[in-house]
């Protein structure tokens, strides 16, 4: 029986990363040319672009220093004290956990959203986000001062470095539920004031949430088993650790992927003030015809038709100011819901 020692660990981390890197960089280049397809008809997220970006360049970055690890202490040293701390594995270290307060950054721009861009309820998951972040920055610079060529934190830095995956763990779980509970309540609201002739708007939502918690899945596992292992002080976490960045920008790209397809959320509500009703909604249709064919007819506020049939709800006339519509696309029935 082989035991999993440091350096052997610490290849099999390497080369999980790899295969992992080449899965995003197909992935980040197909959400790449779908942003930017649908650019001039929907309009270009640039946050989202922005932060995608940015994570894809930092996991980029960090595979560029576990292969220039690779191949510069394989041709000095070999395997042997392969897992030893090096410069370029701390600017890796640090890059591990910048992957992860950028995918949690990418989360909060969407809870952001969904809460009608409300600062307040991003605040908590944003704060423990940038405090998990800051717990493993102090944690290198302890290790790199007390033990610069330690493969594992030091047993005395364990609840410092638990904390520090711990927090944006906990920003995961709560910027989702956020996400979740806006949806489904959003859509409740809907069809109740529609008085039940909304009926897809639940299971409109119920594709979202299900989208937003299946690609968010993955992401938590490997959060999960890092702070898991990491507690353990198991060699496995040089494996986790690395393959975990990658999927730190697999994940909220995946998103953008379903998104741009038409498959998932981009919904925002913002009551005016003094409101004492549910959130408004109204029906649109998201079909791949002319604008001509969707024109609304004058007479008909609130009605659009399609293929023979149409829907009518109630449409309140309000400021923009205090009502912003995006579409809740999902592929059911060739329609959308904006809530």
């Amino acid at each position: 029986m082989v035991l999993l020692s440091n350096d052997l660990a610490a290849l099999v981390g390497f080369a999980s990363e790899a295969v992992l890197w080449g899965a995003y960089a197909i992935i980040f280049t197909t959400s790449l040319i779908l942003l930017l397809r649908r650019a001039p008809t929907r309009g270009l997220n640039a946050p989202i672009l922005a932060l995608g970006c940015a994570l894809f360049a930092s996991c980029t970055a960090h595979f560029a220093l576990e292969f220039y690890h690779f191949v510069t202490t394989l041709r000095d040293t070999g395997v042997e004290g392969f897992a030893n701390e090096t410069k370029p594995l701390v600017g890796a270290d640090i890059l591990i956990s910048l992957c992860d307060l950028l995918g949690d950054f990418v989360l909060l721009y969407r809870c952001w959203i969904v809460w009608g861009r409300n600062y307040w309820v991003i605040l908590l998951p944003f704060l423990t986000a940038v405090a998990g972040f800051s717990c493993i920055m102090e944690v290198v610079h302890l290790v790199v001062t007390l033990d610069p060529n330690a493969p594992v934190a030091p047993a005395a830095l364990v609840p410092l470095g638990l904390a520090g995956y711990a927090l944006p763990l906990a920003t995961n779980v709560l910027a989702t539920a956020l996400i979740v509970a806006r949806l489904w309540h959003t859509a409740r609201a809907a069809e109740v004031r529609c008085r039940g002739r909304l009926a897809g708007t639940v299971r409109a939502a119920q594709h979202a949430v299900a989208i937003i918690v299946e690609s968010g899945l993955l992401y938590l596992a490997a959060q999960l088993v890092l702070v898991a292992l990491f507690a353990l002080g198991h060699p496995a976490q040089a494996i986790v650790a690395v393959a975990a960045v990658q999927i730190y920008g697999i994940a909220p790209t995946l998103i953008v992927i379903r998104v741009a397809l038409g498959i998932s959320s981009e919904c925002s509500t913002r009551d005016p003030p003094g409101a004492a009703g549910p959130a408004v909604a109204q029906v649109t249709w998201d079909m791949e015809v002319s604008r001509a064919q969707l024109a609304r007819p004058d007479v008909l506020p609130g009605v659009r038709s399609f293929t023979g049939t149409e829907e009518s709800v109630p449409t309140l006339r309000m400021d923009t100011e205090y009502l912003e519509m995006k579409t809740l696309d999902f592929e059911h029935d060739g329609f959308a819901i904006a809530v």
